[in-house]
């Protein structure tokens, strides 16, 4: 449970600050970046939220609440040690990854084939969705750096690569099931 007294500590006031292993570093550290870049996406998951209603609304809680999860993931590192952690550590795992592609092939039946790529808009939640897509994105970029330079789960990175999948996905869906998706043009303004 975690216990929230006093939510300023001055700890990081230097410009450092402490990963879930109690180890500090920099707040510019890749790590802090992507788990950083995590929190970000989860705050513009709560815009969507706003104009869900139904299944996505529910959806969109079980993956903020994943996102706090990966965010504790990624904050961790030095998966060899988690054994001797002398606590389960939290990661993300492959089910979790299951449920977000189950979820995008139930949402993408109703959906007719792309036959252009799409500008993100159409309805506001539409447009919010695709913004998240695009936070999604530049966490994984910022997750596969930290993968090239250390260790990272590599279900964290499936999750954050699957992610952007939904948005684009679900951002159709909301937008009368690709009805009032807004087509690229090609050299349109030429």
């Amino acid at each position: 449970m975690v216990v929230l007294n006093k939510i300023y500590t001055r700890t990081g006031d230097k410009g450092d600050t402490a990963l879930s292993d109690g180890s500090r570093v920099a707040k510019h550290d890749p790590r802090v970046e992507a788990y950083g870049t995590v929190d970000e996406l989860n705050a513009t998951l709560g815009l969507c939220r706003l104009h869900a209603t139904g299944d996505l609304a529910r959806q969109i809680g079980v993956i903020q609440n994943d996102l706090f999860d990966l965010g504790a993931d990624l904050s961790r590192p030095n998966m060899a040690a988690d054994d001797q952690a002398g606590y389960k550590v939290l990661r993300i795992i492959d089910a979790q990854v299951d449920r977000l592609e189950a979820e995008i092939d139930a949402m993408n039946a109703h959906l007719t084939p792309l036959r252009s790529f799409i500008l993100p808009g159409g309805t506001a939640i539409a447009a919010h969705l695709h913004l998240s897509r695009t936070v999604a994105r530049r966490a994984e970029r910022r997750a596969t750096e930290l993968l090239a330079g250390g260790d990272v789960n590599p279900s964290a990175i499936r999750y954050l690569n699957r992610l952007s999948d939904w948005l684009f996905v679900a951002g159709r869906v909301v937008n009368d099931n690709g009805a009032d998706d807004i087509l690229w043009v090609p050299g349109a303004s030429r």
